[in-house]
């Protein structure tokens, strides 16, 4: 049973990762992935202690072989308006920013981390999702970077990988 978060800046090829493990190790076992994206609750109330609650739930749900109904966050609409089924797996990977904080390094963790600069990823992110969210992200900058000193993420990392373009 693994437990495996990958985490860093927006744009830093995390949930490229994340399918890439995936595709690797369900071959032989059963693997589950949560994206973060579908956990936060928009952009001005993603990285609080309602997402850190959310997280505790999913890994003691993971660690105890437990169901766990997990409301999935709609950014069409901004609200919450559906949920999915974590059943129990060998393998959980929990990616996206904020996927690495204590609670869940406390869980037993294998930690990835991957290293971007900011207006790398600040293209890469725009080039996926387009120009509409250029403010969005400048701002989410700023508060994954405040998230990220608070938690001291990068510096728990078991793993530190770097992204080029």
């Amino acid at each position: 049973m693994s437990l495996i978060a990958i985490d860093g800046p927006a744009g830093a090829g995390k949930t490229t990762l994340a399918t890439q493990m995936y595709k690797e190790l369900s071959h032989n076992e059963s693997v589950v992935i949560i994206h973060m994206d579908d956990l936060y609750n928009g952009w001005h109330n993603a990285l609080n202690d309602d997402l850190t609650w959310k997280l505790k739930a999913i890994v003691n749900a993971f660690l105890t072989k437990n169901e766990l109904l997990i409301p999935i966050f709609n950014w069409a609409t901004m609200s919450f308006e559906s949920s999915q089924l974590l059943v129990p797996s060998d393998i959980l990977i929990i990616e996206g920013v904020g996927a690495g904080q204590k609670v869940v390094r406390d869980g037993g963790a294998i930690l990835y981390w991957l290293d971007i600069e900011p207006e790398e990823g600040l293209a890469r992110v725009i080039a996926r999702d387009g120009i509409g969210i250029e403010i969005h992200m400048r701002q989410w900058q700023v508060d994954q970077e405040a998230h990220f000193q608070r938690d001291a993420t990068r510096e728990h990392a078991t793993h530190v990988l770097t992204s080029h373009p």
